[in-house]
């Protein structure tokens, strides 16, 4: 499984670089093809595991094909839009896998887990949409990437906290009070 998770990221990581300059549609079909064949022996190898190592497992393969789909479409397209839709789609499938991961868990640890891995999406989406903004060249596209700046570092010090409180609720007494105040 590891082998063939390895494999998938390095796929994904060559059509990322492939954004560059556009390709051709062959080239997209023939991209297309094997993030297909790639994804049907990912979940082949998901069916002889069980419990939440399968669905990790499942979760994981989606999310590479997924992702793969996506930064493929914006190598053929090559536009801000169809790169920015690669971006939340990689920050989707993170976020999927990091909630699965937190099905293992429970109590307190499992909602900081959760907390965690909407704090690492939010973070994501805020990143890609502060780079889609970024690359409008204009002069209006300069206030436009300072306000787009100013609502991210907001999105992610509001994850932030939500994941520091959720981490305060397993506390009690002063220790509560003090990591709360902190």
């Amino acid at each position: 499984l590891l082998a063939l998770l390895a494999c998938a990221g390095l796929a994904c990581a060559g059509a990322a670089s492939a954004m560059d300059a556009p390709i051709s549609r062959a080239q997209f079909d023939a991209a297309k093809t094997r993030i297909q064949q790639t994804y049907a022996s990912e979940h082949e190898a998901c069916k002889s595991m069980s419990g939440n190592s399968k669905d990790l497992c499942e979760v994981s393969a989606k999310g590479h094909r997924d992702v793969a789909n996506a930064e493929n479409a914006a190598a053929l397209r090559n536009t801000a839009k169809a790169k920015y839709d690669a971006r939340i789609a990689r920050a989707e499938a993170n976020y999927a896998l990091a909630k699965e991961k937190c099905d293992d868990l429970a109590g307190n640890a499992k909602d900081v887990c959760m907390k965690e891995a909407k704090a690492g999406e939010t973070k994501a989406k805020a990143d890609a949409n502060v780079d889609r903004v970024a690359s409008d060249s204009t002069r209006e596209a300069s206030r436009k990437v300072a306000d787009a700046k100013e609502e991210a570092r907001e999105d992610k010090l509001a994850a932030d906290y939500k994941v520091a409180i959720e981490r305060c609720d397993a506390l009690a007494g002063d220790a509560k009070s003090h990591c709360v105040a902190e």
